[in-house]
């Protein structure tokens, strides 16, 4: 006899409610579990829309990979407002378990670097923090030794007809991502005509908005730790506060921002 499908069953709820190990007796170390279990589910719904978005504009299917670039900046919103709710943990509720966490951190996370690398911003020294996990390992490898978005996007660029130079098509795609004259110019004609290039200026956009909500994260990131230990060291060694600031100078899609000041 077939069993039917369940609602607890289909979500594996036993499974995904059995995930929770608090390792102190404290209240309020249940909220910070699963705030940062939930950013884990959301940040794996992120690479799934991300791989779907990376297909289809390197096939040239703009439009189609236009829903999944507007998923991952709704998720993204999500997760900023999630910071709201962890802000209801005052500094003194906190360092009544902090200890337990030993050296964990957020910083570890390697579903969010294998976010930033398909995004562009690639880092290979973050690999070193996953060397215990040899998936968690491989997975990163490979999203940092593979084309970004915006490669992607780049080279529907050139094939729209805009000579981008060699250093830029055939860059080492490993490495950091550089700002280049050509690229800004290419991108600045595409906002100059809009009409004209319209799939290429939305796909921009959609780019822009995934962006801005990576920094608006990362601000409200900022502002809640530094609201909860102030500038503390972080848990995993980094210069807490200090380092999630400089975070926010980066940029997925530089030329994208500076071309708006030539406009």
């Amino acid at each position: 006899m077939i069993r039917p499908i369940t609602y607890a069953g289909y979500l594996a709820l036993d499974d995904l409610l059995a995930c929770q190990h608090p390792l102190s007796d404290q209240h309020d170390e249940m909220l910070f579990v699963i705030i940062h279990q939930t950013k884990e589910l959301w940040l794996k719904q992120i690479l799934h829309e991300l791989a779907l978005a990376q297909l289809l504009v390197r096939a040239g299917d703009l439009v189609p990979a236009y829903k999944s670039m507007a998923r991952i900046s709704r998720i993204q919103a999500v997760m900023t407002q999630s910071w709201d709710i962890l802000a209801t943990l005052t500094p003194a509720d906190y360092l009544r378990f902090r200890g337990v966490l030993g050296t964990s951190s957020g910083f570890q996370s390697d579903q969010f670097r294998r976010v930033e690398a398909m995004l562009g911003l690639k880092d290979a020294r973050f690999l070193a923090h996953h060397e215990d996990r040899p998936e968690a390992h491989a997975a990163l490898k490979a999203a940092i030794e593979a084309p970004s978005l915006y490669d992607d996007a780049l080279h529907q660029l050139a094939r729209a007809g805009f000579d981008l130079p060699p250093e830029v098509l055939e860059r080492d795609i490993s490495a950091p991502y550089e700002p280049h004259p050509a690229v800004e110019a290419a991108w600045l004609a595409v906002y100059r005509e809009p009409e004209r290039y319209w799939p290429l200026y939305q796909l921009a956009e959609k780019l822009v908005d995934i962006d801005d909500a990576l920094l608006t994260w990362r601000h409200k990131h900022v502002v809640t730790v530094e609201r909860i230990i102030g500038r503390k060291t972080g848990t995993g060694g980094t210069d807490g506060v200090g380092y999630l600031t400089e975070t926010l100078k980066r940029r997925c899609f530089p030329e994208l921002w500076s071309l708006r000041t030539r406009l």
